[in-house]
């Protein structure tokens, strides 16, 4: 069976979409998922299957609108492309050093998008290009790094113009998620 890393978008931010996670983890067990986890509240949930990506999408999401009255976008990763992820960010350790010097809040993030943005739309985010806030598209997967915080970046605030869904987590999720994930494929 494959692991998989459902990250969900926009649930349980700003005191809206609230779904609990033992909830959650109820919902993805009703519909025949495995060994089912979640971390954190922000909508991140391990399981196994051994149905392809776009089937489990589909499931997921309609299964959440039908018991919590919410539509929520899911993106999904395996294991191995969230390993990738980990292993292939385009920042070099100086890179992300310097910014989290200058910040008081999280430097790095990947933009996980539902499927690769089309060429043409990366210019409409291109614009947003600084000094203090940088990206690097390496597939589906946008990193991010800012000098400052999200909050206040432009470019984060555009990631919609690529058209795409999409959902952003800070690297130290991600890699709790990596590390979470690798005991399960023991």
């Amino acid at each position: 069976m494959t692991v998989y890393i459902a990250l969900l978008r926009g649930i349980n931010v700003g005191g809206k979409n609230i779904i609990k996670m033992a909830d959650l983890r109820q919902v993805f067990e009703s519909i025949g998922l495995c060994e089912v986890k979640t971390y954190i509240q922000s909508g991140n949930v391990l399981f196994k299957s051994n149905e392809a990506e776009e089937v489990l999408c589909n499931k997921i999401e309609h299964e959440i609108e039908a018991v919590f009255g919410t539509s929520v976008k899911v993106i999904l990763r395996t294991a191995a492309e969230l390993e990738q992820i980990i292993l292939n960010c385009p920042f070099s350790k100086d890179e992300v050093i310097e910014a989290e010097a200058v910040s008081d809040a999280e430097s790095l993030y990947v933009a996980l998008l539902a499927h690769s943005p089309l060429k043409e739309k990366l210019q409409c985010i291109d614009v947003y290009r600084s000094e203090s806030d940088k990206y690097n598209i390496v597939g589906r997967d946008v990193y991010l790094l800012f000098n400052n915080s999200i909050r206040n970046s432009k470019l984060a605030n555009n990631l919609y113009k690529l058209d795409v869904p999409t959902t952003v987590r800070n690297w130290k999720t991600l890699s709790k998620l990596h590390a979470l994930a690798k005991t399960m494929e023991i």
